[in-house]
């Protein structure tokens, strides 16, 4: 009996502990939020501040997992809230693993469907540091694309 009951606490602890793990990921109502505030902001205070907000990984755009990017239409990365590197790059012909060039893509449906959308491809988890499936949500915002992932 004494065993059944140690065995039965060990799992409810592993259990209990595993719900910080779990709860690590933003949700795509994150992801919605996120890009929604962010090309609010973009619009209250200018692309120079905004960019510069969002490159710095300021807390409002970033959560958990789920940072901040923003396209030129044409490619061109113009800020970037997990790999700051990237910013100035034209990333038009970037593709995932699978060999989707998922930039270029991006841009397309930027241009189609301009009230946002979604998108799948396959990317390094900045948390993780594994390629992992991931959904984007984007709005198009003048001649930029405004995105915040989830990884799935």
């Amino acid at each position: 009996m004494n065993r059944t009951l140690a065995g039965l606490a060990l799992a409810c602890a592993a259990l209990v502990g595993a719900q910080p793990a779990l709860a690590q990921n933003a949700t795509k109502d994150d992801a919605v939020a996120i890009v929604k505030k962010a090309v609010a902001y973009i619009k209250a205070n200018g692309k120079d501040k905004s960019y510069a907000e969002i490159t710095a990984k300021s807390p409002q755009f970033v959560k958990q997992d789920l940072y901040v990017v923003v396209y030129g239409l044409d490619g061109k990365c113009l800020a970037h809230g997990a790999n700051e590197k990237q910013v100035g790059r034209d990333l038009i012909e970037l593709k995932d693993i699978d060999g989707k060039p998922f930039i270029k893509e991006r841009t397309e449906l930027g241009r189609s469907k301009p009230n946002g959308f979604w998108q799948d491809y396959k990317f390094t988890n900045p948390a993780s540091k594994k390629i992992e499936p991931k959904q984007m949500y984007c709005e198009r915002l003048d001649e930029t694309i405004v995105c915040g992932g989830i990884y799935k």
